[in-house]
């Protein structure tokens, strides 16, 4: 069995071809990922009665990617994932303006970030290296910034991101990846009743726009405490005002790290299918997503409506809003540095 295989997607709308790559790893479960967008189309995995199935949401056809994925269904990221507050920010004094995407906010890189890009891919062992060039003020962002992914699939059912950057001029970089997972199967309906884990002792609240206030808030004794495993459900509905402002949890959870290198960040349990996803990362933050904007206007890959909530999303990544709070970790990358990162999601099961 070939561990890379390759297959025409077609073409953008400005006649670019786009390929599918299919990772297989010695058991039979696989990841495919196109090279329009680094978009993960699904993520084939076992239940725990062996049956394979797919865990990632998604469309069927490359012109839904193109036109229809304001949910960014599994796409690379970049070159800022999560929002900059007043779509600008400053570096040594000097003023950088972004398309304001989101409200008076930049989402996700702008309007034509890295999810909407070809990518260069190139088979490497168990995986795929996917490459591009953004240039010196794409979106806005300052400096030629030379990007590599790695995607390995591994036989112990391990989906492994692995991301590096350079670049010519000091910028902001954030990079992460916009999979939308729903153990039980794309399309099976609510994630309400999964199991959540989050190794986070604080979140950062955010204002109504999403972005942060700059209160790094203890997660004790409010919704967004899921140091113990709790459905995603159990408190989405709450009074508390911060999953009012994100119409249930769309927030940046502060990680409690154990020091440099992979550490927890979260665990995934679908009761019915018995599926585990176990994810650990380099990143300090997490952006749990509860797909509150899933509208029943998309039809994924299964042929089934996507409703609020019928996906979550764990975005490893740097704070939201860190180039303007000046207190959150720092996203500037130099000239002569080199940005890491990387994220682990390990599927199991129950038995």
């Amino acid at each position: 069995m070939q561990p890379v295989t390759k297959a025409s997607f077609g073409k953008t709308r400005d006649g670019t071809a786009v390929d599918r790559y299919t990772l297989t790893n010695g058991n039979g479960a696989s990841v495919s990922f196109l090279s329009y967008g680094g978009i993960i189309t699904e993520i084939s995995v076992p239940d725990r009665l062996g049956r394979l199935g797919n865990v990632a949401l998604g469309f069927k056809d490359l012109r839904d990617y193109e036109t229809r994925n304001g949910p960014y269904f599994g796409a690379l990221i970049g070159r800022y994932g999560n929002r900059i507050g007043g779509a600008k920010f400053s570096i040594d004094g000097k003023e950088y303006k972004l398309a304001a995407n989101n409200g008076p906010n930049s989402l996700h890189g702008g309007n034509r970030g890295f999810d909407k890009v070809v990518w260069t891919v190139e088979a490497q062992g168990a995986g795929a290296k996917l490459s591009y060039v953004s240039k010196d003020g794409e979106e806005g962002y300052p400096g030629t910034l030379k990007v590599g992914v790695v995607y390995t699939w591994t036989d112990d059912n391990t989906l492994r991101i692995d991301y590096e950057a350079t670049t010519d001029k000091t910028t902001v970089v954030n990079l992460t990846n916009h999979s939308y997972f729903n153990l039980a199967g794309g399309g099976a309906g609510s994630i309400e009743g999964h199991i959540l884990t989050i190794n986070a002792d604080a979140f950062t609240p955010v204002d109504g726009g999403g972005i942060p206030t700059g209160e790094i808030a203890p997660v004790a004794g409010t919704p967004f405490d899921f140091r113990q495993a709790m459905p995603i459900g159990a408190r989405i509905r709450s009074s508390h005002p911060q999953t009012v402002a994100g119409h249930g949890y769309d927030h940046n959870f502060v990680l409690d790290r154990g020091g440099a290198g992979l550490s927890f960040c979260a665990r995934a349990y679908e009761p019915t299918s018995g599926r585990i996803l176990t994810m650990s990362t380099t990143e300090p933050g997490v952006q749990f997503y509860s797909g509150n904007f899933l509208d029943a206007t998309i039809v994924g890959a299964a042929g089934r409506q996507y409703r609020q909530g019928d996906g979550f999303c764990l975005e490893t990544q740097h704070f939201p809003d860190s180039p303007n709070q000046p207190e959150f970790p720092s996203t500037l990358l130099k000239p002569g540095e080199t940005f890491r990162s990387s994220t682990t999601h390990t599927f199991s099961t129950d038995a």
